[in-house]
């Protein structure tokens, strides 16, 4: 909730203020909701990525979250009608295979985190196919700033019930961190405003290259973390 209102507010600025882009209005009910839809499915992926977490192993974490580039051309076919190459299909078999290997054979194999985990993988996958169309396609066609703008409001309308529901003490643990820790809000908004350039890199490199691309690109740390 902390990212999504920092990315709001400085996008706002970054658009009202300073001017850096300018300000596109969304052209019809159809592109809105596909901006609703991409913000609820965004805190899905998160929220669902980070329960996962408290069942299962990091690193058996990251090996299920290698298959999202199987889920994105997947989606990516379904959604856009976009084919790849049979050589890049061929490609995404071994790590959907390796995944399931290594259910198998993980100690620390939990089924509800491992559903959590994989429904995770495959909403960050959804996500980026449906932020491609918004940042490219010929009738609905957002600049990343733009998109970032409105799809973070609506997250953190979405994260709060969340909030309030999931962490009823959060308030208290907050200021309680803040006293106790003298850098602890400083901290707090550089890591709140990390996430504002990772989310808008995210959408850059969405929209100049591709959604498989994106999610190929996250597997060279994660690979890193598994070995």
């Amino acid at each position: 909730m902390c990212h999504m209102s920092a990315c709001a507010f400085l996008s706002y600025v970054s658009i009202v203020f300073m001017k850096l882009v300018p300000l596109q209005p969304i052209k019809s009910r159809p592109q809105f909701l596909k901006i609703a839809t991409l913000s609820v499915v965004f805190c899905g992926s998160v929220v669902g990525g980070n329960i996962s977490l408290r069942y299962l192993p990091v690193s058996f974490n990251q090996a299920v979250g290698a298959t999202t580039p199987f889920f994105t051309a997947l989606f990516a076919y379904f959604m856009t009608f976009k084919r790849e190459a049979w050589v890049t299909y061929a490609a995404l078999v071994p790590v959907v295979a390796g995944v399931v290997i290594a259910s198998g054979g993980e100690p620390g194999f939990h089924w509800f985190g491992f559903i959590m985990c994989l429904s995770a993988t495959a909403a960050r996958a959804f996500k980026s196919v449906l932020q491609g169309i918004l940042l490219s396609s010929e009738g609905e066609k957002l600049n990343s700033m733009n998109l970032l703008l409105y799809m973070s409001p609506i997250a953190v309308l979405v994260l709060v019930p969340a909030v309030l529901i999931m962490e009823p003490n959060v308030l208290e643990v907050i200021l309680s961190l803040g006293k106790q820790h003298r850098y602890m809000w400083l901290l707090l908004f550089i890591n709140s405003t990390m996430a504002y350039s990772a989310n808008l890199s995210n959408f850059l490199v969405t929209k100049h290259t591709s959604a498989l691309t994106l999610q190929v690109q996250y597997l060279l740390p994660s690979s890193s973390l598994i070995f």
